[in-house]
């Protein structure tokens, strides 16, 4: 399967009870048999102290039965170690009918005494001082046993026979095999893993119980917001939820006040375009009726079925372009169109939008023009001036800054068009200026809500231009301002100003001097660029 295809599966929906009673109990089953190591551990050790201490004592019994005997006087003779086994002791060492006892006794110098000589003689590194008894487990023939062993203290002995004489220690060794002592451990770890049999499912069981009874509330909290009307977009109560969800509940009631906003947002603005359709689409019928009337009274005066029809298509074109400009909000509240970007030529498109309003400048008398880099110059650079955005809304955006200004400049007047580029590469400015009655300082942040017009003005509009600009603006990142057009008129005029943010593809483009009387040009609609000479 290709990792596409895997990834194009649909993710298997986890249990957080389940997840969370895993977490659980695999610790408590993995701490189990450790349990049980360690309690054989421990039980050995229990099962060995009282079998060692009864050793320990056997060969101290055993280590007084040796003596120190010299035959042939103080200089010549050498002390030889003596071992007489007691019948008492020799009883002790039968009697013990579970396990198989063995004991060796070597002399000064490591000759062999009494007992057995197979038993194994400590390693160097065991040796002890005489005097100290000391374990150990070996293995005689194929039997582990557990050995006690000292080194009998004879020094005292020897120099009240031989002073000065040095002499080593006899050993003495007594080895015990491990069958009582297994059976001992046996018994301690089935006194208590056996009762872990009975602990561990009602431990798994009191813990499934407890696990249920402590996400009750998240069932309680899932009920109440199931039982909830679909237009109930109040907050949820966080006191009613436990305090592990409460960030998640905070989660959904920001969520839900977004939502209702938004909604509040959509029902507000079908409202108000159904109320600005309802207009032309009542003057079309009156219209209609009124050219119906006519026709039906007999009346043919072709100036009168003329100005009717005139007046049905300026109604069915004002229909027209509120039903454009409310496509063009929708596109623009498109999230997911304005994040599909790519590098713009934001100079092609201001050049393009002026061309195609030039018929509309010339039949309202207004001067369109357009300051910026010339087709020749977009030509040699057409990298520059580049702007990281969706060229559909961007071209939206000029086409509504240019009609707005067409519609409230009166004839006679001037809208000029700039695209001008920051030397330092960070932003592209965007400008329309026009010779209108411009805009009052306090409507100057009203005029991007949709559905809004400025007051005494004749207007016809849709009342959705700004507010589409603005929209197109946020989603670029970019920054809308409106002034006061510089240009000297018995009207303020208005100057709008996007400054969007450069791509980072046009700093490596040759730069472009808007400045230059060679590459910038103002191309008007009612006369030619002037000579840049």
């Amino acid at each position: 399967m290709k990792p596409a295809e895997a990834d194009a599966r649909p993710r298997e929906q986890r249990s957080l009870f389940g997840e969370i009673l895993d977490w659980m109990l695999a610790p408590l089953l993995l701490l189990w048999p450790m349990s049980v190591v360690l309690t054989w551990l421990v039980a050995q050790g229990i099962a060995n102290k009282p079998f060692d201490r009864e050793l320990g004592e056997m060969v101290r019994v055993l280590a007084k039965e040796v003596s120190v005997r010299a035959d042939a006087g103080v200089n010549s003779a050498r002390p030889q170690a003596v071992f007489k086994l007691p019948a008492a002791a020799a009883e002790i060492l039968r009697t013990d009918e579970a396990d198989d006892i063995y004991y060796q006794v070597l002399g000064l110098r490591g000759e062999y005494l009494s007992g057995d000589s197979t038993l194994p003689v400590p390693a160097d590194e065991d040796r002890a001082p005489p005097g100290e008894v000391r374990f150990r487990d070996e293995t005689m023939g194929n039997e582990t046993v557990r050995v006690a062993y000292i080194w009998v203290n004879v020094q005292e002995r020897v120099h009240e026979r031989a002073p000065g004489l040095a002499t080593d220690a006899p050993l003495v060794q007594v080895a015990e095999t491990l069958g009582k002592r297994s059976r001992l451990a046996t018994e301690i770890i089935k006194g208590v893993i056996l009762p872990q049999f009975v602990i561990l499912p009602l431990a798994v069981l009191l813990v499934w119980l407890a696990l249920a009874r402590g996400i009750a509330p998240l069932n309680e909290l899932q009920q109440r917001i199931r039982k909830r009307e679909s237009s109930d977009l109040s907050p949820i109560d966080e006191r009613q939820a436990p305090e592990e969800v409460a960030p998640l509940v905070r989660a959904i009631n920001d969520l839900l006040t977004r939502l209702d906003h938004s909604m509040r947002s959509q029902k507000h603005f079908l409202a108000d375009a159904a109320h600005q359709l309802k207009t032309p689409l009542a003057g079309l019928r009156t219209q209609a009726e009124l050219a119906q009337r006519q026709i039906d009274a007999g009346q043919h005066d072709p100036q009168a079925l003329k100005k009717t029809l005139q007046q049905i298509a300026r109604s069915s074109q004002s229909a027209a372009h509120m039903v454009n400009q409310l496509l063009a909000m929708a596109r623009a509240e498109n999230q997911q169109q304005a994040s599909q970007r790519q590098p713009v030529n934001l100079a092609r498109l201001a050049t393009e939008t002026v061309r195609d309003f030039v018929p509309r400048a010339l039949e309202k008398r207004i001067d369109l023009g357009y300051e910026g880099p010339s087709d020749a110059a977009v030509a040699r650079h057409p990298r520059g001036p580049q702007v990281l955005g969706h060229a559909l809304l961007l071209r939206e955006l000029i086409r509504n800054l240019v009609d707005n200004a067409l519609q409230y400049t009166p004839p006679g007047g001037t809208v000029t068009v700039r695209v001008i580029d920051d030397p330092f590469g960070q932003v592209v400015v965007l400008q329309v200026e026009d010779s209108g009655p411009g805009i009052a300082l306090a409507e100057r942040e009203l005029v991007f809500q949709p559905f809004y017009r400025s007051l005494g003005t004749e207007v016809d509009g849709s009342g959705l231009g700004l507010a589409i600009v603005r929209e197109i603006a946020v989603q670029h990142g970019a920054e809308v301002t409106v002034a006061d057009a510089p240009t000297r008129t018995p009207a303020p005029g208005t100057l709008i100003t996007v400054r969007l943010p450069a791509s980072a593809v046009a700093e490596a483009a040759p730069a472009i001097s808007f400045e230059s009387a060679a590459d910038s040009s103002r191309s008007t609609s009612g006369s030619p660029a002037p000579d840049p000479a």
